[in-house]
């Protein structure tokens, strides 16, 4: 477990600009997104990166979703996937929702897999990929072991794994995205999705719920779709040259007598992922205009920069 600075932390939350995290009182500053939420240092803290989720009524909510997120990192590690040392802390600011901060220990930005694609070459690229694929392939050894009791869901793109020294020439990977905690326990989510929604305009609350939302939930459980995603995220991360020979890497991971993926197939997937996450972003952006500037609200979402795409 990391040490944190809880005083450091009420003082960042209590004078947060949320739109400009460097005019913040105790500055912020931004060094990575994912497709909802912000990862991002504090000045004043130079061992530690965090994310924050505002998204809680009371402190029994963000108690029991930091005990889901330790219970996912525990259940994680026991697949045998490595993990970067982790803490969570409880903020309550009178007057704004309970907000729960995951810390991590600060990883060099060089080490991360969807830029160390930028700087090998084709056939390290893919030999990194490989050892992606194989370990996401311990969740699914896990889930046929420990299922119907136990199963754990695995975003497995590139930006969400780590390279570090394991002695001699050879790296092994660390896995980083654990805040959205999805496990099934007797084949029940444990995770209120109505929390992921908190994060969505409420205007577009009902047609996520209706449309999206059990989808989105439930691919990640998914080998099929997880790979599919893996190889579909190099076209965001402007490579797409990798994509074909990611999927014949991606294809031995599937099951016996399951097709293997295509090109076309990772085309549409990507096509249709990147139009969600697009009009979801700006309708996102639209929600903060309307709050900040016409309600005279708080807006208390961190929301990406440009995303290329």
């Amino acid at each position: 477990m990391l040490e944190i600075d809880r005083r450091l932390l009420e003082r960042f939350e209590a004078g947060l600009d949320t739109r400009r995290l460097g005019d913040s009182k105790v500055p912020g500053k931004i060094v990575g997104y994912g497709e909802i939420s912000a990862i991002f240092r504090i000045r004043g803290d130079d061992r530690n990166v965090y994310k924050r989720l505002p998204v809680f009524g009371d402190f029994s909510g963000a108690r029991q979703y930091a005990a889901m997120h330790t219970e996912y990192c525990r259940l994680m590690a026991q697949a045998g996937l490595r993990l970067p040392a982790y803490a969570t802390r409880i903020i309550s600011i009178p007057g704004r929702p309970v907000v729960l901060y995951i810390a991590q220990r600060h990883l060099p930005a060089r080490r991360f897999c969807h830029r160390r694609i930028h700087d090998l070459n084709q056939a390290d690229s893919l030999a990194l990929i490989e050892e992606a694929a194989a370990e996401i392939a311990k969740i699914w050894r896990f889930n046929r072991e420990a299922a119907p009791q136990m199963e754990l869901a695995i975003d497995g793109q590139l930006s969400n794994w780590v390279t570090a020294p394991a002695g001699g020439n050879a790296m092994q990977l660390s896995y980083i995205d654990t805040s959205t905690p999805l496990m099934r326990k007797n084949k029940v989510e444990q995770l209120d999705p109505e929390l992921l929604l908190k994060s969505a305009p409420g205007f577009l609350r009902w047609i996520i719920r209706r449309l999206f939302l059990k989808d989105v939930m439930n691919r990640y459980y998914v080998p099929r779709l997880v790979y599919t995603d893996l190889a579909a995220n190099l076209v965001k991360e402007q490579r797409p040259d990798l994509v074909a020979p990611t999927i014949a890497v991606v294809n031995r991971f599937l099951g016996k007598g399951e097709p293997s993926l295509t090109v076309r197939e990772i085309e549409n997937y990507y096509a249709a992922d990147k139009l969600i996450w697009t009009v979801f972003l700006a309708f996102r952006r639209f929600d903060r205009w309307l709050t900040a500037r016409l309600l005279k609200r708080r807006y208390e979402f961190i929301l990406p920069g440009a995303i290329q795409r």
